[in-house]
């Protein structure tokens, strides 16, 4: 299924926001038809001796970093993997990410970004679930990935660590049933395999989900997905391809896809210097602030929060920042003012998803502003707002209803989810492929969107997706647990934060604190629970359905 359009929006629908642009945005523009590792390409035959990557106080040039991808793809290649094949990526952010994914990008292969904070189980189901056949990690991540060679597809298991590519040049120690990432460059000589990719059918990236529904599943982007993503949101920051000029600090990880397509691809394009944190720290963010002065900070709210918070923010120069930008989940009125007061410097925020690579909004630099909104729609992007309960009729403005986007960003599909695909993807009868984003909004007069209610039951901590059915599932596990509910509440500092409600089987103790443990072993940290609660009995329908609104009103009666 082609999502990719290069034709201007259709008429005879209204479209407000484009009278609202900042003046250098246009209407429309031809996206690149050509494979992402091209970004790589350009920006090192352009400027080989620009800075790319500052990571614990070493650089890494354009020509170094796609010398070492060149590299990379060469032993890859010599290990058998071909166009088509799926290899997992397990990095914080780290140089050695932009040269895996180059790599596996240069071949025809598909990245899987993986989270390394993901507990053994979680990463056994993507391992499983994309069929991975080579994952790159950390090797103090090994224990959790090596049972998965045998028992999966995954063949090979390449290893570094955050020090190879420090000052400190540390490469990890051989572990039996490992290859090191290091060995892989430096062995090789590059002799690249030629490769066709078709960019607007071919996939480059499986993003891992929960969709509309909450039922974790790999969207489906195509080169030309990302690539206009990243075209889209350069026209949107008015940042001419002057090579050498920014300076990105990426503190919102790549393996996340606003940091792959805003951070780490557009910072390619343009030939940006990315300093890269591999875990947040607020003293180190401020360093970095301060020392590099970058021209670009996207991170998520609970940074912003965070820096709030500290005692010496002011002394740390802020100000020098030409552009924050809030995504990842919806930031709270109070804190933009705030930091807005605090700084003096605009913080705008945007919105996208994973299906959508992931911008579909965002907000004026110079232009009208609506604080509140999350927006106007990328250039080339659609909107319209349709009932709840057919999503097909299209409602007129300010009245509330799902959101549905359509642009050249938007997926092929969820990885072998025909099911699901047909539920979020739907073709109108003008032929235009709509994403159903499952999130309530309303658009004003002026064509700025507003979130009303996000997607049902999905909870944002720190940026980050939480699906209550993930979490469920590791607390009924417990054998003391018959009933299980869990829902996202309200948190100054995370957004929201995970509480469930957990009723016993009959004759059967167990503590909150006693379950808390059970999930500690199951979990990544953010999808823990906050608070559990021991009830007699869940509140349902009448056909047994778990009221979580209900759920949702008693929490925030209790001022949780």
């Amino acid at each position: 299924m082609k999502t990719d359009s290069p034709t201007p929006l259709k008429a005879g629908r209204p479209r407000p926001w484009l009278e609202h642009y900042d003046y250098w945005v246009p209407r429309h523009a031809n996206y690149p038809r050509r494979p992402l590792y091209e970004i790589l390409r350009r920006t090192a035959a352009e400027s080989r001796e620009l800075t790319a990557t500052s990571f614990l106080g070493a650089d890494l040039t354009f020509g170094e970093l796609k010398d070492d991808a060149d590299r990379l793809a060469t032993s890859l290649a010599r290990l058998g993997i071909t166009k088509g094949d799926r290899i997992g990526v397990m990095l914080p952010n780290c140089p050695q990410y932009p040269i895996a994914v180059f790599a596996i990008l240069r071949l025809g292969a598909i990245v899987v970004n993986v989270n390394p904070a993901y507990t053994p189980p979680e990463v056994a189901f993507i391992t499983r679930d994309s069929g991975l056949r080579l994952l790159i990690t950390l090797d103090r991540l090994v224990p959790a990935v090596t049972p998965l060679a045998g028992t999966t597809a995954l063949q090979t298991i390449v290893i570094t660590s955050l020090t190879e590519f420090s000052p400190a040049a540390n490469a990890p120690a051989a572990m039996a049933g490992t290859l090191r990432f290091q060995d892989l460059i430096a062995e090789s000589t590059i002799d690249l395999p030629r490769v066709e990719i078709d960019p607007e059918e071919d996939l480059a990236v499986l993003q891992y989900t929960g969709g509309t529904t909450g039922v974790p599943k790999a969207a489906m982007l195509t080169h030309c997905n990302i690539f206009a993503n990243t075209i889209q949101t350069e026209l949107w920051h008015h940042r001419s391809v002057e090579r050498g000029r920014d300076r990105f600090l990426m503190v919102i990880p790549y393996f996340h896809i606003y940091g792959l397509t805003v951070g780490m691809m557009r910072g390619v394009w343009q030939g940006a210097q990315q300093i890269l944190i591999p875990q947040y720290d607020v003293e180190m963010v401020l360093a970095a602030l301060r020392d590099y002065q970058p021209t670009y900070f996207p991170a998520v709210p609970t940074i912003f929060v965070s820096l709030l918070n500290h005692p010496k923010l002011r002394e740390f120069h802020l100000d020098r920042v030409c552009t924050f930008n809030s995504g990842s989940a919806p930031i709270a009125m109070d804190v933009l003012e705030q930091f807005e007061r605090a700084i003096n410097v605009p913080l705008n925020q945007g919105y996208g998803l994973s299906e959508a690579s992931p911008v579909t909004h965002s907000t004026p630099h110079l232009a009208k502003r609506q604080p509140a909104s999350i927006g106007l729609p990328m250039p080339d992007t659609d909107v319209k707002i349709v009932d709840l309960e057919t999503g097909i009729r299209e409602l007129p403005l300010g009245e509330a209803g799902e959101l549905c986007v359509s642009g050249p960003q938007v997926m092929k599909g969820y990885w072998n989810r025909p099911d699901e695909t047909a539920i979020a993807l739907r073709t109108d009868a003008d032929g235009v492929v709509w994403l159903h984003t499952g999130d309530v909004a309303r658009l004003d007069e002026d064509g700025f969107t507003y979130i009303v209610q996000r997607k049902k039951d999905m909870i944002i901590v720190d940026g980050y997706n939480v699906y209550p059915s993930d979490v469920e599932a590791a607390i009924h596990s417990h054998p003391a647990v018959m009933e299980v509910a869990v829902i996202g509440v309200p948190h100054a500092y995370h957004g929201e934060v995970v509480r469930a409600a957990v009723v016993l089987k009959p004759g059967q103790t167990v503590t909150p604190a006693e379950l808390e443990a059970h999930c500690a072993s199951r979990l990544t940290e953010y999808k823990r629970p906050r608070s559990i609660e021991i009830r007699d009995s869940l509140p349902k329908t009448a056909v047994g359905k778990v009221l979580y609104t209900k759920l949702r009103e008693e929490a925030a009666a209790q001022h949780v």
